[in-house]
């Protein structure tokens, strides 16, 4: 800094013993203003906070800045230009053992983004810090700060040491991280050996509860399910967190962001090192969803700390919402955890009021996330108070007409689990909420749960891809009637750390279920065959679709008509092509499962005569035209022939003894001419046909001449046509 002219210096902060380093003071905000606005005269580019000291304590920070300064000073010119060609002597490290203080002090505090960086840098290059305890905050550093990549990172170190000693809680961390980036199978097989721990260590929940269904079954369940939305990142979305909508009037969306990070706007959340929220309302377009004009909600509602998760009365008229919990300064519990607590504001001649606590917080621990009932009479809520059977759990209240409340109740282990239940939204026939409780994909998954007066709340289900993903996704609302509605995640592809996504689900009468799939198999071995060509045609042979089969063998045509006729054509190269029919019919997958045949393993041997063998050509009685199954089989032969260029045949056509002789011998030779003729129509050179005759009667392979009574079958073996390789 120095030696770009910056008279840089640190100062101690006297509670927390922390250094901050700081590029210039002054008591006058107005230069402090114009020095960030000039970058320092140019002299600095990077970003620049301006840190506002209160009256309180500018006196025992003045003294201590005076000590630092006096002993940071260059003793005079000469040993200051000495600095400035020597870089090394400019910036100092904290030694290993105050940089692991620091860290820990951070992680206390639950300042998990800066702590992660500080264990990064503690752990670098230095086998000799990997201890159990470090690592695993080092992993929780990040898994509290939704770095599943990083985390993963931690997790799977302090696995790969310290499994005799990893806890149930760590492996439920590290089969989460496995998920979060992706690692589906270890990650069911990690859960296996959380849920052996589980029981080992004493199980929560009875035998037939559904959550003691193996939890790899149903990540499996979740993991096959993707149901018919319409996904939009929102245009307002910052390169902050953006989060926590709520309808708001006929055309409005409410919402928490931290967009606003101009420098008057320097209070940072340590938690992810994310600027403080603050609400916004903007216009949403009803039948786009579209998302514009945000601007800042109520100045009576929004202050200098964090503002999120609001709901509103049906008529508008009352709000719910969340807030630090704070008077003149932010409080703490004797923890030092600064809760959150939910306020309520009223809006008289169409302005909020100021914004008054519930009763049922407190300072020891927090309440949040609120979400009213349709009809206006019930509050759910999430919080952490005592009671609570995880680490927080989703609660309810009822609303009185005169405004009051009934005390809390937990909605039960149902519902709450012994992670975080987050984020609840109830409809008039489902409760929404999110949690990393459940099984999930990874991360907070949002869950629905069918609800009636009369029955109470349902099973738990997963609302499956793409609402949920490997990251963080809540907060979700919809409109039942229209299905649509909005999230947040901070899934990849986003703009910010967390992103407002629209999605529209398709209503029952607009899916189209109509498909036809299978799988592509070897005749002989029974392996899938991937990438062989799959086409589509209608009845009357024009192509409609193509796709490639995947690894597995499979394909898939969808979108189809109801009740159609279709024919799927398969070929690969070196196999024969199979031609199937099949019909659609109501909304209903058709199976169809092909099995393809080597062509070399056409070409035969009898009687030391090579052969071209395909399954019998059969003709109409008196007839010598190609049927369409005759033709299935000829396009084998033709394969046959473009597999190896330089073959040439001779077709030989036969008869049984019934009829006369000499007929029998005109019919198959007609047969056999027409059958050079269609393998010439698929474009075999007619040069490498040697000839086409047919013999009739003449080479009968039995004793069924006339002579003696033979049955249809021994007739038939007879009725044939042999293709001879005279050259290959």
């Amino acid at each position: 800094m120095r030696a770009r002219g910056i008279d840089a210096q640190s100062v101690l902060h006297p509670k927390t013993k922390l250094s901050y380093v700081y590029l210039t003071s002054n008591s006058n905000w107005e230069s402090v203003v114009a020095d960030t606005k000039s970058k320092l005269n140019g002299k600095y580019q990077g970003k620049i906070w301006i840190m506002h000291v209160p009256a309180t304590s500018s006196a025992v920070i003045t003294e201590t800045m005076k000590g630092v300064v006096s002993r940071n000073k260059p003793a005079n010119s000469q040993t200051a230009s000495q600095n400035s060609k020597s870089k090394a002597s400019s910036f100092t490290k904290d030694p290993p053992t105050k940089l692991l203080q620091k860290a820990d002090l951070y992680f206390e505090k639950m300042w998990y983004a800066e702590a992660a960086e500080l264990y990064e840098q503690f752990l670098a290059n230095n086998d000799d810090n990997y201890t159990y305890e470090v690592i695993q905050k080092a992993g929780d550093s990040h898994y509290f700060n939704s770095n599943m990549e990083r985390a993963y990172y931690w997790y799977d170190i302090l696995y790969n040491r310290y499994e005799n000693e990893i806890s149930s809680e760590n492996i439920f961390k590290y089969a989460h991280s496995l998920k979060g980036t992706g690692k589906y199978s270890r990650a069911k097989r990690l859960m296996r050996i959380y849920d052996r721990r589980v029981r080992k260590e004493g199980m929560r929940y009875t035998v037939n509860d559904p959550r003691t269904t193996p939890k790899e079954k149903v990540l499996d369940n979740i993991l096959d399910t993707e149901l018919e939305y319409t996904l939009r990142n929102v245009a307002t979305n910052s390169e902050y967190s953006d989060f926590s909508p709520m309808f708001y009037n006929d055309d409005e969306l409410v919402f928490a962001s931290a967009m606003d990070s101009s420098f008057f706007s320097t209070r940072r959340y340590k938690w992810n090192n994310q600027p403080y929220l603050d609400l916004y309302v903007a216009k949403v377009n009803q039948e786009s969803q579209e998302v514009k004009d945000a601007i800042k909600f109520s100045k009576k509602i929004n202050t200098k700390y964090h503002e999120a998760s609001v709901a509103f009365s049906p008529d508008n008229t009352t709000m719910y919402f969340t807030r630090n919990n704070y008077g003149k300064k932010l409080k703490r519990d004797k923890n030092g955890v600064n809760n959150l607590k939910i306020y309520r504001s009223k809006k008289v001649d169409g302005n909020w009021t100021e914004a008054t606590e519930l009763p049922f917080n407190s300072d020891e621990f927090s309440t949040g996330h609120p979400a009213l009932s349709p009809d206006g009479k019930q509050l759910y809520f999430v919080s952490d108070r005592p009671g609570s059977l995880g680490e927080t759990d989703l609660f309810v209240v009822d609303v009185n007409d005169n405004g009051s409340f009934s005390d809390p109740r937990n909605l039960g282990p149902e519902i709450n689990t012994e992670r975080k239940e987050m984020f609840p939204f109830i409809t008039d026939k489902k409760l929404y909420f999110s949690s990393n409780g459940h099984i999930s994909l990874g991360g907070l998954d949002v869950y629905e749960v069918a609800y009636s007066e009369e029955d109470g709340f349902g099973q738990v289900k997963n609302m499956g891809k793409p609402i949920n993903s490997k990251k963080d996704d809540f907060s979700y609302i919809v409109d039942e009637a229209t299905q649509k509605g909005f999230f947040a995640s901070n899934r990849r592809g986003g703009k910010g750390d967390d992103d407002i996504y629209s999605f529209s689900k398709l209503m029952p009468e607009e899916l189209n279920l109509n498909a036809i799939e299978g799988v592509i198999t070897d005749l002989v071995t029974g392996e899938v065959m991937p990438e062989a060509l799959v086409t589509l045609l209608d009845e009357n042979n024009i192509k409609l679709k193509e796709v490639i089969s995947d690894e597995d063998g499979s394909f898939v045509f969808e979108d189809l008509d109801s009740n159609t006729k279709y024919k799927v054509q398969t070929n690969k190269e070196g196999y024969s092509e199979v031609v199937t029919d099949v019909s659609t019919k109501e909304n209903e997958v058709i199976n169809v499962d092909v099995s393809l045949n080597k062509l070399k393993e056409l070409v035969v041997m009898e009687e030391g005569i090579k052969k071209i063998k395909l399954d019998m050509i059969y003709f109409d009685f008196d007839k010598f035209n190609i049927r369409r199954d005759a033709a299935e089989e000829l396009d084998k032969l033709v394969g046959v022939m473009r597999d190896n260029p330089t073959m040439v045949i001779k077709i030989e056509s036969h008869t049984d003894s019934r009829g006369k002789a000499v007929y029998n011998k005109y019919l198959s030779d007609r047969r056999a001419k027409s059958t050079r003729d269609y393998i010439i129509s698929k474009g075999i050179d007619p040069k490498r046909i040697e000839s086409a005759v047919g013999y009739g009667e003449e080479r009968l392979l039995n004793g069924c001449d006339g002579s003696i009574r033979c049955s249809s079958e021994q007739h038939q073996l007879n009725r044939r046509s042999e293709f001879i390789i005279v050259k290959m």
